[in-house]
């Protein structure tokens, strides 16, 4: 990987990383705004460096360190800039299993926003696959079931890595649902939580959002330091947006529509890259930018329309 494409990948990990945190960038800022000065000072510093160097570096690294066990942990951090040959098999071998866990994770994750989460229409067919909210498991059923069907042909591991992306988004969104509960009961003056505890509170909420953008990363690169570079500076820029900018993020209303489909683009080539298709590298970059860049514009149209009635 040239200079070039480290760039283009760091550019690209970072807007996805940015834009998939936009939820969670409107609950850190509605949860801060009752805190305590001091709190929030600690937040904004030391939660920062944890979400950075913790979360997102240690989560991509320990689970390219459970793909590949036989590699170490300092060889799971280094093995994408590898020459060793034995290296680059065991990291060869074990992608599709890796690629298998994060695609089911990220279209479970595009079709559960497509068919039961409250949205701003942004898109025709939106709107009718909404009303067809009961269908949301029978699909995702479906998908597992083919994608498990043909990886059994080719790898049972694989088939068991797409098993175990199913189960990653599940225990996930039980744990989002209930932050959502608990934010509610926050801002209705309904809990008496202290603020070391919306500080707690806040870093779990941060640990699970961020599996998204982690996830979504390998559609990037398989390379740890580009991930945790990337996504760090995503991460900073979530920050700033907590500290700021929340009020204006809002008025972006189809913001949450280019993560989305930028999600789905990524499980997809996720998944085509576990079944042994070559896509090239510059593609997920690429449909980042294309996709978070046309939901951004209508997003500014409507501000702009709104402006103006």
């Amino acid at each position: 990987m040239n200079y070039l494409s480290m760039l283009l990948v760091i550019a690209g990990l970072a807007v996805f990383e940015t834009i998939s945190s936009i939820d969670n960038a409107i609950i850190n800022a509605e949860v801060l705004h009752g805190m305590g000065k001091q709190a929030k000072r600690w937040f904004l510093t030391w939660g920062m460096l944890f979400a950075v160097f913790v979360v997102r570096g240690l989560l991509p690294w320990l689970i390219v360190y459970f793909v590949n066990p036989s590699l170490g942990l300092m060889g799971s951090l280094t093995a994408t800039f590898s020459s060793d040959p034995r290296v680059l098999e065991a990291v060869e071998a074990s992608a599709p299993i890796l690629m298998a866990g994060g695609g089911i994770f990220l279209v479970f994750l595009f079709f559960h926003w497509l068919f039961l989460e409250t949205k701003n229409f942004g898109i025709v067919g939106e709107k009718f696959f909404h009303r067809q909210g009961v269908w949301f498991y029978a699909v995702v059923s479906i998908v597992l079931a083919f994608v498990v069907w043909f990886a059994l042909k080719i790898n049972p591991m694989m088939a068991f890595g797409a098993v175990i992306g199913s189960t990653a988004f599940f225990i996930t969104h039980g744990f989002k649902q209930n932050a959502e509960l608990a934010e509610k009961q926050m801002m209705g003056g309904n809990s008496a939580m202290s603020d070391i505890a919306k500080i707690l509170y806040l870093e779990i909420i941060d640990m699970t959002f961020s599996i998204d953008g982690v996830l979504g990363a390998f559609a990037f690169t398989l390379s740890v330091p580009l991930i945790l570079i990337g996504n760090g500076l995503g991460s900073v820029v979530v920050r700033q947006l907590t500290i700021g900018n929340v009020e204006h993020i809002k008025k972006m209303v189809y913001l949450k529509n280019g993560a989305m489909y930028s999600i789905l683009f990524l499980g997809s080539i996720m998944l085509l890259d576990a079944f042994g298709f070559d896509v090239p590298e510059w593609v997920s970059p690429l449909m980042t930018f294309s996709v978070v860049g046309y939901f951004w514009w209508k997003s500014v149209q409507h501000v702009k329309m709104n402006a103006t009635v």
